[in-house]
């Protein structure tokens, strides 16, 4: 190709590229667009710093714990290593450590419960502190502790639950929707596990929580926890008490309160008429009554509007 055809070429105007202005400088098109360019790439590389990077800016890491469900968890190597180095590990500043540390607890409560028993006293702040730690990866093994925790010690555990119970309506009530499913599950596992004789006065202040989300965490355990009493169990506890707790939750700011109540209140209905053997609407012992006698006239109301209408709901459901 001759030079002058190169020289032809090179003059030749870019589809896109064109300025509509005249007089611009000869190249001068192109500057915008190299801009632009810059821009693009600022864009990118800022996009991936971001995803290298946790909440509050902290550099993520949590690729590099594990999340091991309780039946998979296996033995220590070096029982008596982990133990002595235990409490240490729990209360260091290198967050990999503490989900090590929280992860050995759990080996150590399913392989060797008597042993762990002896320092748990000193190990349960050290469990409540990584529930406060602001790292997900931290407090969620922290949460999965805790449900471990549960699961083995029962009733043992029931006089050092406080802290625990307090972070686990918390971390339930959050947004941070993998921590928040993790600490509604440690949750069923106390209730489930935990003697609700000894549990429910544990729930108890948290229903009357400033805080309208933990109210309705604790409204929820606590409407799981009384079926477990049994009818003798709910008898000995005091109907009338249980029944006093789903009136003021039914008035509650949230639906899941309201909802836990509804539930109790018809558990309750259910012991009541059978252990008063089907009484008549006009007796003296029927439910209705009861709740007359037991509740203040609104609550009464509240609570007779809700068993009755379930109960019509099941005639016409038949």
């Amino acid at each position: 190709m001759s030079g002058k055809a190169l020289r032809d070429l090179n003059v030749l105007p870019v589809p896109g590229l064109e300025r509509k202005t005249d007089g611009s400088s000869k190249g001068s098109f192109i500057k915008p667009y190299i801009e632009n360019s810059n821009e693009i790439v600022d864009k990118c590389l800022n996009k991936v710093s971001e995803c290298n990077l946790g909440n509050n800016g902290v550099e993520a890491g949590n690729s590099e714990v594990e999340y091991i469900d309780s039946e998979n968890l296996t033995d220590l190597p070096d029982v008596d290593s982990s133990l002595n180095t235990l409490l240490t590990r729990l209360d260091s500043k290198d967050w990999v450590l503490i989900c090590e540390a929280l992860n050995n607890v759990r080996q150590l409560a399913i392989y060797h419960k008597e042993k762990l028993l002896e320092m748990l006293g000193d190990g349960i702040p050290l469990i409540v502190k990584s529930l406060k730690n602001p790292r997900s990866a931290v407090c969620k093994t922290a949460i999965m502790t805790s449900a471990d925790i549960f699961k083995i010690y029962s009733d043992s555990v029931i006089d050092s639950s406080d802290p625990l119970l307090l972070q686990l309506l918390l971390k339930s009530s959050q947004d941070k929707r993998f921590v928040c499913e993790a600490a509604e599950t440690a949750l069923v596992a106390m209730t489930t596990c935990i003697s609700p004789s000894l549990l429910l006065p544990k729930l108890l202040p948290y229903l009357k929580n400033k805080n309208p989300r933990i109210r309705a965490k604790a409204s929820m355990c606590f409407s799981r926890s009384v079926p477990r009493l049994g009818l003798e169990g709910i008898k000995a506890y005091g109907i009338d008490k249980l029944v006093q707790v789903a009136a003021s939750q039914l008035s509650d700011q949230l639906p899941e309160s309201r909802e836990a109540a509804r539930t109790l209140a018809l558990e309750l209905q259910t012991i009541y008429e059978k252990s008063h053997a089907s009484p008549s609407e006009d007796s003296a012992d029927s439910w209705e009554a009861f709740c007359q006698a037991k509740l203040s006239p609104l609550s009464a109301q509240a609570i007779l509007r809700v068993t009755s209408t379930s109960k019509e709901g099941l005639v016409l459901g038949c």
